[in-house]
Parts: structure tokens; sequence; C-alpha cells
């Protein structure tokens, strides 16, 4: 028989005590998590939700949202996926990652109810389900006003696909995780607007041409709204500035001009305007341009084309799929100066290298080639030779991540460049190398104003503010 009664003392009992389902792999399906939210009480059912899916962007915009209402007064609650450095990175409210105490202590929680279901049940539950209802118990112990909840693999059958949200939010779609939702687009597409409920309201970023029938036909079904990136809420300017952009938006019910949004990437401005429209939609009405500025201008989006490092300037990006390698290079070609970039490189066995990296050929012309903490990754030395074919560049293979980037900083000298990218697991192993702040969201949240004063790492890359820095001008 099961051990009822877990002993969990602290945060290392608790990451112990979910680590221990890693084992039970990818299992899509509802059954096991309505059993035990069932069990549980259903805290789902105590505050209303957003819930977003798509094939990127969804933590990003799962950020902009939290901030945008928790800086106009909302306690919101939120829960991503993967992690970078730490699961309890999945778990925020109002903004910031809960502490390491109360992460223990929800867990702590929780275990009595995880372990007595699946002794009851005789049915094992996934490392995804429970931080799925571990989340949505911290909401409720939190009393939110609202939870924003990312979806972990495509909708239809994700165990996040328990809630009914207020507003539904599909980021964008393209071709990923094909052996669990479908070879085409149009198959993918029809897996993520499943998310979507009865009488509810969706909001879409750009989306291909070959997912809108799917979307529409589950619009229909569902007798629901739907709000679309380019027709009902767009961007109307975007100018890059230093770090970033300077946007404008016409929203669903108002427009948002100058806003700055210091981050790197075009597509970014694409996912604050579905932001926006969410937010709007869940509100029912326009934003405060005031808070919007605030809220926005605060933003951070850890491990999505961040740099890390400078002199040579070090690029982190978890883009994994050929949609996020696209993103990545055009960024590239239009925020850094043209030089040869050095691409440290880790990718999971189910991704095609060559078909992942067809966009950065001509940009690279080193690659250094590693794995990381997951047993689906391909070896250095497949990722190595695979890479070298795909963009007839030479490639290295290293065990070490960290052992790599310093490889690849030292061939690219003070002025040249290095990105990091293949894996979120990669990105969050290297960027803690680097130490970079924790990209918090918290101080623009104004109900916890007061509470938050101040920022302990304003310095955070260490270089004199007078000289000049020809990679974030």
């Amino acid at each position: 028989m099961t051990e009822l009664f877990p002993q969990i003392e602290d945060r290392a009992d608790a990451e112990a005590f979910l680590d221990d389902r890693i084992g039970q792999g990818v299992k899509p399906g509802l059954e096991r998590i309505s059993g035990l939210m069932e069990f549980i009480g259903n805290p789902e059912l105590t505050y209303p939700s957003i819930h977003i899916a798509g094939t990127n962007g969804k933590t990003t915009i799962s950020r902009m949202v939290q901030q945008i209402l928790g800086a106009h007064g909302l306690t919101t609650g939120g829960f991503t996926s993967p992690h970078l450095e730490s699961v309890v990175e999945r778990f925020t409210l109002h903004g910031a990652p809960v502490t390491a105490d109360e992460f223990a202590d929800a867990v702590r929680d929780l275990a009595w109810f995880v372990t007595a279901y699946e002794d009851r049940s005789g049915t094992p539950v996934t490392y995804f389900e429970v931080t799925a209802a571990l989340a949505l118990s911290i909401f409720a112990s939190a009393s939110v006003d609202v939870a924003v909840v990312e979806v972990g693999l495509g909708g239809r059958l994700d165990a996040t696909n328990i809630l009914d949200g207020s507003v539904s939010v599909i980021t964008g779609i393209d071709l990923d995780h094909t052996e669990f939702l479908g070879t085409t687009t149009s198959q993918i597409a029809a897996e993520k607007v499943a998310i979507l409920k009865a009488d509810g309201t969706l909001v879409t970023g750009r989306l291909p041409d070959e997912a809108i029938s799917p979307v529409a036909d589950r619009v229909a079904q569902t007798n629901s709204k739907w709000v679309r990136f380019d027709q009902d809420f767009s961007v109307t300017d975007a100018s890059l500035a230093v770090g970033g952009w300077q946007c404008s938006f016409e929203g669903v019910f108002a427009e948002y001009d100058e806003l700055y949004l210091p981050l790197h990437g075009h597509h970014q401005v694409e996912n604050l305007a579905t932001a926006i429209a969410t937010s709007e939609m869940f509100l029912g009405r326009a934003l405060d341009p005031e808070l919007l500025m605030v809220a926005v201008a605060s933003l951070s989006s850890p491990g999505r084309i961040e740099v890390v490092s400078r002199r040579p300037v070090v690029i982190v990006d978890g883009c994994h799929n050929r949609q996020g390698f696209r993103g990545l290079a055009d960024t590239l070609d239009l925020e850094f100066p043209p030089v040869q970039w050095k691409l440290v490189l880790a990718v999971r066995g189910e991704r095609s290298i060559p078909d992942l990296l067809r966009p950065m050929k001509g940009r690279v012309d080193q690659v250094f080639a590693t794995t990381v903490a997951d047993p689906a990754a391909w070896s250095p030395a497949v990722v190595a030779e695979a890479a070298s074919t795909a963009l007839g560049v030479s490639a290295e293979a290293f065990n070490d991540p960290i052992e790599a980037v310093d490889a690849a900083r030292a061939a690219a000298g003070k002025d040249g460049g290095v990105v990091v990218a293949g894996s979120l697991y990669l990105a969050g192993e290297v960027r803690a190398a680097f130490d970079v702040a924790d990209g918090s969201l918290e101080d623009a949240h104004l109900r916890f104003e007061a509470e938050r004063q101040g920022d302990e790492d304003d310095d955070e890359y260490d270089v004199d503010p007078d000289e000049e820095d020809p990679f974030l001008g």
C-alpha cells in the first residue's frame, strides 16, 4: 500500500515528492486530474481563470497578462511550464514566484490527497498533473482574483483543461509535438482550440490560414465570442528602441500609444497585443493607459532572447521548434550587429535538427553542441554532426553545457556573439551560470507596491553605463 503521509519538511522534500513522479512520463487525458481535483474538493472552481494555449509565446503572454491585471489592482496567480531553473518558478502570486516556504507548505497540504487518491484509485498521477493540481490549490488558498494558466501540451487532453476559462487564448500555431497533437497545422489547431468551452471568449494571436477553419468550427460549436489579431485588435506602430520596442496598439476597446516594451523580438510586440486584448476581454472594458504603461515597461521574459552577458554578447533563448528559431533568426538580423554567431545547441530527440536550424543558415559560423539533464535529449555527438551538415559549418561536441558556452565565448572574442538555443532546459542551466536577475514581475502589482520598493540588482550586467554598447543600441 502507498505511504499516505509523506514527510515533507522543506523545499527539498517537496521537490523530491514531485520528482518521484517524473518516471510516469506524458499521459494525455483528463481522467486522473479530474478524479484528483474532485477528491480535493475542486478548488479550481473558486476563482475565474484565463487559459492560454499555443505553440510559442504562452509563458510570455501569461506574464504579460499577470502584469497588466496586477497593475489594475487584481490579485493574480500564474502557472507556467516548463521551468528554467527550479520548479518553484511555475507557481506565481502577484507576479512573483511563491517562496520556498509557501511551496513546501502547499506540497505538504496536497501530498496526502495525491497519495490517498492514487491508493484508492490504483492510478498513478503524473508529474505535470501534480504540478497543475498544486497550482490550482495554491490559487484557491490565496483567494486570487484571477488565475492565468498555461497549457502544458496541446489543449484537449492537457491536465489544465479541467478549467472553464473566462477567457481562452491561442497565442499562435505551428508544427510541434506532432507525436501527440497531429501532423498538420489544422489537426494541431483543433487540439489547442479545444480549451474553449461553451459560451466562452476566445482571443487569438496571428494564426496560419490552415488553422482558421478548425478554430472557427470550435467557436461556432461552443457559441463563443472570437477576438482576432489584425481584425479586432492590432499593432499600429512599432519601432526599435534601446533594449526593446516603442509600440502602439489598437485594442478591443481603446487605443494605447507609445508603450515601451523592454523585450527583444518583434514577435514580442505581437504577443503584447494579444495580452492587451486578453486583459481587456477579461475586464470587459478599456485598460487604464497609465497603469498599462507601468506594467509594460516593467516586463521581462527570462530565457527568451535574453542578453545575459556582454563582451562578447551572450543571448539565451529557449526556442525549441521551427517557429521559435525563425523568430530568433529574425531578431538577430533586425536588432543586433551583423556578426557570425557562435551557436551553443542542445535538442530533444523527437525533433529534426536540420528542420530547426534552417532559419540559422548563414548566420552561424560555428556550433558548440551539448546536452542537458533530459533523457530525451540527443547526444552532443549527434547534435554536432547534424548541425554541421545542416549549416555547413564546423561543430564540436561538449558533454557539459557550461564548457560549451565557455568555448563559444572564447571563440567569439569580445566583439563577437554567442547564441544559446534549442532547449528551455539548456536556457535555464546557462542562465543560472550567469547569475542574472530572476525576472520577477511583482513591482507593477499596485496592490502590493508598498511592500516591494527598490531593486537589489539594478546593475544586472555590471558594466559602465557610459560605455558604448553596440549590441544594445
